[in-house]
């Protein structure tokens, strides 16, 4: 068994990701005694939400800047988009109804993603392949994307609790004298 789990490690600290400083990093042993199978399920759930982490960072700082979609959130409650906060005071602000559609909205889109999934994977290596990148230049937007959800992940996990800690995610600003954006 020794052999088997040391076989595996070995064969996760050479996949993407796995890079420095850290190298392959795994402080809950989520892979320790994991097959292949389940390393890629993992890895395709972190890109998952790292894309979704992106969007998160996005989203705050459109919200932020005081960009709002025009119109009604709701219109039984004459809730203007306008009037929602951004970052977690949204939750406080947006009828649970509202919510619930939202959580419905995103498991439906989950379930139709589920139908395309090999269809869209299988177009973007065309992609890639058609902009005429090779295995190695594959791997490095690979990484790059790997790390940019990694950062997002924790940016967006930095927001919500300095939001949480003082009503001000945006600590930078405060650390640099700037005015910072009030949820």
């Amino acid at each position: 068994a020794a052999a088997r789990s040391s076989a595996l490690k070995m064969g996760f600290e050479t996949e993407i990701g796995a890079q420095p400083p850290l190298g392959f990093w795994d402080p809950l042993g989520l892979l320790k005694e994991a097959d292949q199978e389940r390393f890629d399920r993992l890895r395709y759930v972190e890109v998952k939400h790292g894309r979704i982490a992106q969007l998160a960072i996005l989203g705050h700082l459109v919200n932020a800047a005081g960009i709002r979609l025009p119109g009604y959130i709701s219109n039984s409650a004459n809730l203007k988009f306008a009037d929602v906060p951004f970052g977690l005071k949204a939750l406080s602000v947006i009828p649970p109804a509202g919510i619930a559609q939202t959580i419905a909205f995103i498991g439906l889109v989950e379930i139709g993603y589920l139908q395309v999934k090999d269809s869209v994977a299988a177009d973007c290596e065309a992609r890639m392949d058609a902009a005429g990148w090779d295995a190695e230049t594959k791997d490095r937007k690979r990484a790059i994307e790997l790390n940019n959800g990694r950062a997002a992940q924790m940016g967006i996990l930095a927001l919500m609790v300095h939001e949480k800690l003082d009503g001000k995610p945006y600590v930078i600003n405060t650390l640099l004298g700037l005015p910072s954006p009030e949820p």
